[in-house]
């Protein structure tokens, strides 16, 4: 049985101006993810992920190691139950 759950996930390190939120968006609609990608004024970057867990762990794993400019340092992810309030996955400002 599969699991939907939503993830708040906290990106720190070198994650704003390299694109994070373009290629995390990207990766994150592709896999089917709903939610959202912004920038934090601490220069971290927050995103919002709902979905099936093991794709969320999947997307997670991606950003932290393959997003082409950025450097992940840590990562912070709070786990809930999924409240459906996205359709889509967005890069907000």
């Amino acid at each position: 049985m599969l699991m939907r759950a939503r993830a708040v996930v906290v990106f720190l390190g070198r994650v704003q101006g390299v694109n994070f939120r373009a290629y995390c968006a990207e990766k994150a609609e592709a896999m089917g993810l709903d939610g959202y990608v912004q920038n934090r004024w601490d220069g971290s970057v927050e995103a919002v992920f709902e979905g099936e867990r093991s794709t969320i762990e999947t997307c997670i794993e991606w950003n932290k190691t393959s997003q082409p400019y950025a450097r992940v340092e840590s990562v912070e992810v709070s786990w809930s139950e999924p409240n459906g309030e996205f359709h889509g996955f967005r890069a907000l400002r």
